[in-house]
């Protein structure tokens, strides 16, 4: 995929402040320190559009980005990060949920998981709450870089199984050494339309 433009929109907390619904989204949506930030901008080839942090918790709300003037991604704050102040916590939800919703040009979901982990109880909450809603949704586990083979394929076997899905149903992505890149964008041009190369 070849990134023309990619520009910061806004942040949002409520419908009002989101730009105008005028184009294809797909929001990106992980636990903190998970590597979301990192993930969008390798898929986005800049270094720092979207800010990574080392301290969990900083992304706060909804930020908006335009990629090549046809399509937006949205970022959603990371969840589970206890010394996140328990009001920020329990803000989240409501706010991800009103936009997964009420936005009618959302074409899916990227959900991201390290692959050293097991999915979290908020990763499934979050998996279970898509699924009844039959919402699209591209499941990545990212960091694979620092696994060797064999564990590699043990975690993503165990992370597969966590969400009733094969193994084969996750992409593997390394935003260090650009692995699944091709492979992602390849998903989020299905579930965003038209092919740009």
């Amino acid at each position: 995929m070849q990134i023309h433009q990619a520009r910061f929109l806004c942040s949002a907390v409520s419908p009002e402040h989101y730009p105008p619904a005028d184009l294809p989204e797909v929001a990106f949506a992980g636990r903190s320190n998970v590597g979301k930030s990192s993930v969008i901008n390798t898929l986005l080839n800049r270094k720092n559009l979207v800010r990574t942090s080392k301290t969990p918790g900083c992304t706060q709300l909804l930020n908006f980005f335009e990629v090549n003037g046809r399509w937006r991604f949205v970022d959603f704050p990371g969840y589970g990060y206890a010394k996140v102040p328990a009001e920020e916590r329990r803000r989240w939800r409501p706010m991800v949920e009103r936009y997964l919703n009420g936005r009618r040009t959302l074409r899916g979901l990227v959900l991201i998981l390290d692959v050293r982990r097991l999915p979290s109880p908020e990763d499934l909450s979050l998996w279970s709450w898509l699924q009844e809603r039959g919402l699209a949704v591209i499941a990545v586990v990212t960091k694979v870089d620092k696994l060797s083979r064999n564990e590699r394929a043990k975690q993503i076997s165990a992370i597969a199984g966590r969400l009733g899905w094969g193994p084969e149903s996750l992409l593997r992505f390394s935003a260090t050494s650009g692995e699944g890149r091709e492979e992602l964008w390849s998903a989020l041009e299905a579930l965003l339309g038209g092919q740009e190369r």
